[in-house]
């Protein structure tokens, strides 16, 4: 795999990427589908990745949310790739990073991340996407929930869907009064945007800030800070996925690890001196 990504990777850095996030339920994979269209009479090709969470029957995606995209199903200029989340914890599948990649390099113009759910598990997606969309409703609860949540870190455009909705006004504004309690390290502040994908309303006003957005980066040369930062993470990924591998070579460290945990129960050693020895087992050392 690192043999073909070495390949792919001179041939990326040309596609726009949009991350959307927010709890089940959100309508995010109907707006996506708003967006595709958008995209798309502008002649521009699109991927997307809908992350589903691991059925624990089968350890597949279990919702499949190409079904919610049937609008994209016949037009060879969208590509859909629903992926299972493994259970890993950045609300990504530990494989979506390169599948970025690929789609990155093999043209498409704007690559759609979509991920499952809200919260600290779900911060992962600012670091592959150079735009990040937080997906909330009425019904998402407390906006001081969402701010406690580390969204407002990550959120670069806020939507509130399902407008229609009662409370949905309320809703936008105490976010309008949570976002102006932060102090901005730069001059873009993510605007608030009320709108109903399923009724085809405000969905452009979110293009038009994406297209806002992306001007943003290019002209205050805010995406070789963006990258950076994400190279750092995607090298922060690597290691722990190489250090995954180790571990599960181990032989018996299912074992190990028990014994180990039961001795740090107990404080007849440090978490650190159990570390040392797991570490010790792979041969770091």
């Amino acid at each position: 795999r690192s043999t073909l990504l070495d390949v792919l990777l001179p041939k990326t850095g040309g596609a726009r990427r949009i991350g959307l996030t927010g709890p089940p339920g959100s309508g995010k994979s109907t707006l996506t589908d708003r967006l595709i269209r958008l995209f798309r009479q502008e002649d521009r090709t699109v991927g997307v990745i809908a992350v589903d969470p691991t059925s624990p029957f089968t350890g597949g995606a279990l919702l499949g949310d190409r079904l919610r995209m049937q609008g994209s199903w016949d037009d060879t200029g969208v590509f859909v790739r629903s992926m299972a989340d493994r259970t890993h914890t950045g609300g990504l599948s530990a494989s979506t990073p390169h599948v970025i990649t690929a789609f990155d390099a093999f043209g498409k113009d704007v690559v759609i991340v979509e991920t499952v759910g809200v919260g600290q598990s779900t911060l992962e997606i600012a670091d592959v996407t150079d735009t990040t969309v937080v997906v909330l409703t009425p019904e998402s609860g407390d906006s001081i929930q969402a701010m406690k949540a580390g969204l407002m870190e990550i959120a670069d455009i806020l939507v509130v869907n399902k407008d229609d909705r009662a409370g949905a006004g309320h809703f936008a504004s105490e976010l309008r009064m949570v976002l102006n309690m932060r102090q901005w390290a730069d001059q873009w502040q993510p605007p608030i945007l009320r709108i109903s994908a399923q009724n085809n309303t405000g969905v452009d006003a979110l293009y038009e800030q994406l297209t806002a957005h992306h001007q943003y980066l290019s002209e205050q040369q805010h995406f070789e800070t963006r990258r950076l930062r994400q190279s750092r993470s995607a090298i922060d990924r690597a290691v722990e996925e190489r250090l995954g591998h180790l571990l599960a070579g181990i032989p018996d460290i299912a074992a190990i690890m028990d014994r180990l945990s039961e001795q740090v129960a107990r404080r007849e050693i440090h978490p650190s001196a159990a570390a040392a020895e797991i570490i010790k087992k792979t041969n770091l050392e």
